[in-house]
């Protein structure tokens, strides 16, 4: 049985729970707690592909697609309220048909509705709205939902070990045979040995594959979140332009979560919270629901998307949001190291789906994937032995 090595504990989980489930030894090591980076610190939004319907439709339809499969596999980890795109101006009013013209080529469902209802559906929407599109966006739980897939994974038999640092990769000649890892709990070094090793670390996806002498094109691309101390909203609202900066506000449980700014760094960490950005956040989502500038802050956070960024001197809320697989072996003649980077929580079944058939493809096997109809078990289950 081929062993597989996943360094990464965000969308590792589901790639382990793919692999798992296609007959692989699967070993996951995480340098931190589980979902303690990118993953696990979004502002949870369940995406329906319309935010990326006027500048990447490619990205909005892989949303759409997902969005109706983790529906299926995972409805405990969802709010499956919908979303509502609202025009706050003219210019937003300049993109109204161009977006519902987007979503039709993505197939996302749109649905128009009357200004008068939209207020009574969302007391606290602004009184200046001037048009409302409601599309099928949902809440996730940021950390629950990735948990769901770690506990399945787990089930059928993945060994997943956090607090585990990959500190460099064994090699054959050009071939990567295993990693050496740092247990933390235990202040152990150990070597552990695989037939494919995956490269999974998100924003760290780039220094990972520096270890082999590989360089991808991800850059960590940070941002900010402001959660406020009240829900003032029980959909999500967009604001109906190019996706860009604070112009989303997404209920969670008895919080509102409002996103988010976006630059490019060189290192996914340390990150700090600029003050101006969560003012940022605050004055640019009060267009939308003004009561958002009289409620108080509970927290303001960062986190940092990978983004696959070919071009350093793009606009950061230009770049795509899709992702990218990559066989090093055929790319940089390195055998038995992949990478898997970019992305969103939304479609991280989706990459899991395409790494794992890759890894099918380099090892003989012919084993079609299941995660599109397997539910997935309860995130409490990853707790019981």
């Amino acid at each position: 049985m081929e062993h597989i090595i996943i360094i990464g504990g965000g969308i590792g989980g589901a790639i382990a729970h793919d692999l798992a489930l296609r007959g692989f030894k699967v070993t996951l090591l995480e340098k931190g707690e589980l979902l303690s980076g990118s993953t696990g610190r979004h502002h949870g939004l369940l995406h329906s592909g319309a935010r990326y319907a006027l500048h990447d439709v490619e990205t909005a339809r892989e949303c759409m697609v997902e969005n109706q499969v983790l529906r299926r596999i995972a409805p405990e980890g969802l709010e499956q309220n919908d979303g509502l795109f609202v025009a706050v101006d003219e210019e937003d009013m300049s993109y109204h048909d161009a977006f519902l013209h987007t979503c039709g080529e993505a197939d996302i469902p749109v649905e128009e509705i009357e200004l008068s209802r939209s207020q009574q559906m969302e007391p606290n929407l602004s009184p200046n709205i001037k048009s409302v599109i409601r599309v099928p966006d949902a809440t996730m739980d940021a950390w629950r939902l990735a948990m769901h897939f770690f506990a399945t994974a787990k089930f059928d038999g993945a060994d997943i070990r956090p607090y585990s640092e990959v500190t460099g990769m064994l090699k054959q000649g050009a071939t990567v045979s295993g990693v050496q890892v740092l247990d933390h709990r235990n202040r152990r070094e150990y070597t552990l040995r695989g037939d494919i090793v995956i490269n999974a670390a998100g924003p760290w996806a780039g220094i990972v594959a520096e270890q082999v002498g590989i360089h991808i094109p991800i850059k960590p691309a940070p941002g900010v979140m402001v959660g406020l101390a009240s829900r003032l909203t029980n959909m999500v609202i967009n604001r109906l332009h190019p996706a860009g900066e604070g112009d989303i506000i997404i209920p969670q449980r008895n919080l509102s979560l409002l996103g988010t700014s976006v630059w490019l760094a060189d290192n996914p960490e340390p990150l700090d919270v600029p003050p101006a950005h969560v003012r940022q956040m605050v004055t640019l989502c009060a267009q939308l629901v003004p009561k958002v500038r009289e409620t108080p802050i509970h927290s303001a956070w960062t986190a940092a998307r990978p983004l696959v960024v070919h071009d350093p001197e793009a606009e950061p809320t230009k770049i795509t949001r899709s992702f990218d697989c990559v066989d090093h072996e055929s790319r940089d003649g390195v055998a038995g190291f992949i990478s898997v980077f970019g992305g969103k929580a939304t479609t991280m079944r989706a990459m899991a789906e395409e790494i794992v058939d890759l890894v099918c493809t380099k090892t003989g096997r012919s084993i079609p994937c299941r995660t599109k109809e397997t539910l997935l078990m309860h995130w409490r289950r990853f707790y019981k032995n």
